[in-house]
């Protein structure tokens, strides 16, 4: 326990103290304080993680274009001062340029995907502070690498494609990571809305990667990446010195958690006194060994000199949780069986394939279709993102309110078929159409995939079949991610050869097959969510 408190972040430390030291009689529900903090903290560290994934799909713009096809004062322009500024960049200056920027996608998403299996591996058995620290500095500097490569003159393909994959291999440290962390403060209580808010930290890494490229893309196209990087440094600086991952590092128990209940069954005496803890934390620094109720009047000497005892009940109970929260952690098998792991996996595949696509894909895609530049076309992208940050909220409210997880995604998935053709062959017929459709889109398409990568992941993590096990949730987000992670490696490699041989129309049909998929792997668990509805409506 001693070893614990030792670890205890420092600026979290400093926090406290000085919130206790000048507020001393204050009374606050820490519980609600810390949970703040976490969502907070997980919040910024993974809008970092995607922030610092956007700028290559806007960067490929300026890229890929040849200097010789401006017009001939904007050609002598460049010639004057700096042809290397921001267009005819080697290697990405011939016309296999798509399927080179393709390869760059690939050497990400496949290491990505790799290397999510292990990442979750790892985070059952690490600190996760330490672990998203170390993960969000990787990706930062990875990030910076690629942006320094236009003040050295670095033309290298091979230059590029490392970076990549080891941008690719430091960011898997993200979702685990996050997940886990908000997974063990918070209980299943509507869990779909606060995992649907709190999940828009994706969309909106996506939006501000994409601004930023869009500032600097035609001016100095490597700011793009080195400012994300270096913001992503920062945050990962202040992830060490605040966040907590695990309640019980600072005394206080997950509010409604049912796993933690399991560890004892033959402690019937104590669940009335434990309802009541599980709601408390350490208020007291010198006492941090004890908990002490932060909304319960002061306690007293005698009371302070009781709670001290080493034969105290509410340690006792503390170092049974501690011995429960230091379990063997499950292996990769005992995830997989898991009832709907495998389905959500494999539906995932096809749902960030399409995702993903978007991702990387949709500002070439909307500059090649339209009459709009590279600025504006990058700006217009980023509603795809706001459309997915009300899908993730849309589809966390009906999972809550149902009850039926898998039957809300089956049913965004088959309104985001229709929603794709529509916008494939009208979307740029206006500026606004384009922005409404791109909207819709967007919720339709990214609502699933937030709600299967968030509540379900939590949700499948702490499963009734583990029995008094509760350490699968990194694992489980991990073979769900990681086996996403793949259709997201597959997807964008696929849209640059289909586009350069076949055309964009034809990349449209294929993200329109990729969601018929999904459904489809969901349509037993669609079956199964129905079938117990009606067994509720009967019991009624």
């Amino acid at each position: 326990m001693t070893g614990v408190l030792r670890d205890k972040p420092w600026g979290l430390q400093l926090l406290e103290y000085a919130i206790f030291k000048y507020c001393p009689h204050s009374r606050v529900n820490r519980i609600a304080w810390h949970q703040g903090g976490i969502l907070a903290l997980t919040y910024l560290a993974y809008t970092c993680y995607h922030m610092t994934r956007k700028p290559i799909s806007v960067v490929k713009n300026v890229l890929s274009l040849n200097c010789s096809s401006l017009s001939p004062p904007d050609n002598i322009l460049i010639n004057s001062t700096n042809k290397d500024t921001w267009c005819d960049w080697a290697p990405f200056d011939t016309s296999e340029a798509p399927a080179l920027l393709g390869m760059l996608d690939s050497a990400f998403l496949f290491s990505y995907a790799a290397a999510m299996f292990l990442s979750g591996f790892i985070a059952e058995r690490v600190n996760l502070r330490y672990f998203l620290t170390f993960g969000m500095l990787g990706s930062g500097i990875s990030c910076y690498l690629f942006g320094i490569a236009r003040p050295y003159n670095i033309h290298s393909l091979w230059y590029f494609v490392l970076v990549q994959a080891m941008g690719g291999i430091f960011q898997t440290s993200g979702w685990p990571g996050v997940v886990t962390v908000v997974g063990n403060w918070f209980g299943k209580g509507k869990r779909g809305l606060i995992f649907g808010i709190w999940n828009s930290h994706t969309s909106l890494g996506n939006i501000l990667g994409t601004l930023i490229a869009a500032e600097f893309v035609e001016s100095d196209w490597g700011l793009t990446f080195m400012v994300p990087g270096v913001t992503m440094g920062l945050a990962g600086f202040i992830i060490f010195l605040f966040l907590e991952p695990n309640p019980i590092n600072v005394g206080c128990i997950p509010p409604i958690s049912p796993r933690y209940r399991k560890f004892n069954a033959t402690d019937s005496s104590d669940e009335e006194n434990d309802a009541d803890i599980c709601r408390n934390c350490s208020n007291d620094i010198e006492d941090r060994l004890i908990y002490r109720c932060a909304y319960r009047e002061q306690i007293g000497d005698e009371d302070l000199t009781s709670l001290r005892s080493e034969t105290s009940p509410i340690l006792a109970r503390h170092r049974r949780l501690q011995e429960h929260h230091r379990e063997n952690a499950v292996g990769f098998r005992g995830a997989m069986g898991i009832p709907g792991v495998i389905e959500y996996s494999l539906s995932l595949f096809f749902a960030k394939l399409v995702s993903y696509t978007f991702l990387y894909w949709l500002p070439l895609y909307i500059a090649a279709s339209t009459t709009y530049g590279t600025t504006l076309s990058a700006n217009v992208s980023t509603l795809f993102d706001v459309g997915g940050i009300a899908g993730a909220i849309i589809a966390g409210v009906l999972s809550d309110y149902s009850g039926m997880s898998a039957l809300t995604c089956a049913v965004m998935l088959g309104f985001a078929v229709p929603a794709l053709f529509i916008y494939d062959y009208i979307g740029s017929a206006s500026l606004y159409v384009n922005m409404i459709l791109l909207s819709i889109v967007g919720i339709l398409v990214n609502g699933p995939y937030a709600l299967i990568t968030t509540a379900v992941s939590a949700e499948l993590g702490t499963h009734p079949s583990l029995g008094n096990n509760s350490k699968a949730l990194a694992t489980v987000t991990a073979i769900i991610d990681g086996t996403g992670s793949i259709g997201a490696a597959v997807g964008p490699l696929l849209a640059g050869l289909v586009s350069h041989w076949a055309g964009w129309h034809n990349v449209f049909y294929m993200l329109m097959v990729a969601d018929m998929l999904a459904l489809l792997f969901l349509s037993r668990l669609v079956y199964r969510d129905i079938q117990v509805h009606r067994q509720r409506r009967r019991i009624v």
